[in-house]
């Protein structure tokens, strides 16, 4: 773990906020983005963007965005579901998964789906999707 790295210090989260998290790679609910729907995909050791991700972590970051994506869509009902990987404020590798509902207007999707960070963050509703999700995740991860 690296001090200052806000991916790294996702190991500490409490259980309530992981889906999952295995020798490879975690996805939890991150304060700051809990938008119920987003979550966050990041690979556990620090792994500086896509490039610095080892042969082991790309095998598998496909699957697990392809997993959680299925989950969100299946836990949330949106009918689209955006992966975000941006690495620049927060270089060490990490996806945003972002649940995209109908409620969102035109002007929000897309890349404007980044502005429901500034109106649309409640941390319990966002918390109380976890447990679903990880049962989904689980559920799909076994296929």
């Amino acid at each position: 773990m690296t001090a200052g790295c806000t991916p790294c210090e996702m190991e500490a989260l409490e259980d309530a906020a992981v889906v999952f998290r295995d020798d490879l790679w975690a996805c939890e609910v991150l304060d700051g983005f809990d938008v119920p729907g987003w979550f966050v995909l990041r690979v556990r050791r620090h792994a500086l963007r896509i490039g610095g991700l080892s042969d082991a972590e790309l095998a598998t970051y496909g699957r697990r965005a392809r997993d959680l994506s299925a989950a969100v869509s299946e836990v949330t009902g949106a009918p689209a579901t955006y992966l975000l990987t941006f690495g620049e404020a927060n270089p060490h590798f990490h996806t945003l998964v972002a649940a995209r509902g109908d409620e969102v207007p035109p002007e929000r999707r897309l890349g404007g789906i980044m502005q429901q960070r500034t109106d649309r963050l409640d941390r319990p509703a966002a918390l109380a999707l976890v447990p679903a999700m990880a049962e989904a995740y689980a559920r799909h991860a076994a296929r």
